[in-house]
């Protein structure tokens, strides 16, 4: 079965996701598309809005919602990171270039950024942040200024599939017709790989 992961490099419900959905699809004998989009302009054009705008009361709720996770999961998280929103296209397109290129962990590299963000207080905007995990998930550090302009086109067409696809936050992921929206949904997920 074909998984088509939608996600954020500065979604904190991808770095919950970990690397769980890798583990999963290993189990099932899935193979993942790694589709990273802008979710600021994803919501933008389905309807979502951005965290800052939101009512003070969903703001809360979210930090509660991100703390109870993480703690259930057992993995650290800073809710109010240090760089945080931050530019999100150069980290998504080194995970294009590395998904092009097949040397390393595209899964493992993936929760190296989002960690960065989201635990570590580093700027996943910043080539060196880039490149570090670039080389812990196995690629070569170079692949952090490889394609740029495929990278950004790629970037561009994942979130017009995205929308097509009626994905409207991240991290989506999307079976044949079936939808799973949030780190939450894995369960779900699993249960439809399960049934083959």
């Amino acid at each position: 079965m074909q998984i088509d992961y939608y996600f954020a490099t500065i979604s904190p419900f991808t770095y919950l996701t970990g690397t769980r959905l890798e583990e999963m699809a290993q189990r099932h004998g899935a193979t993942i598309t790694y589709k990273p989009l802008s979710i600021m302009d994803l919501f933008a054009r389905t309807g979502g809005t951005p965290p800052k705008d939101r009512h003070p009361s969903r703001q809360e709720y979210r930090l509660i919602d991100m703390q109870r996770s993480a703690d259930r999961l057992g993995m650290p998280i800073n809710l109010k990171p240090a760089h945080w929103p931050t530019n999100p296209a150069p980290s998504s397109y080194a995970i294009i270039a590395a998904a092009r290129d097949g040397s390393g962990d595209i899964g493992a590299l993936v929760a190296g950024l989002t960690r960065a963000c989201w635990a570590e207080e580093r700027d996943i905007a910043e080539d060196d942040v880039i490149a570090d995990a670039l080389e812990a998930a196995g690629f070569d550090r170079s692949l952090v200024n490889s394609g740029m302009m495929e990278g950004a086109e790629t970037y561009a067409r994942n979130l017009e599939e995205a929308v097509d696809a009626g994905v409207f936050g991240a991290p989506f992921f999307i079976v044949g017709d079936e939808r799973f929206w949030g780190q939450n949904s894995l369960d779900d997920l699993e249960a439809l790989l399960a049934k083959g």
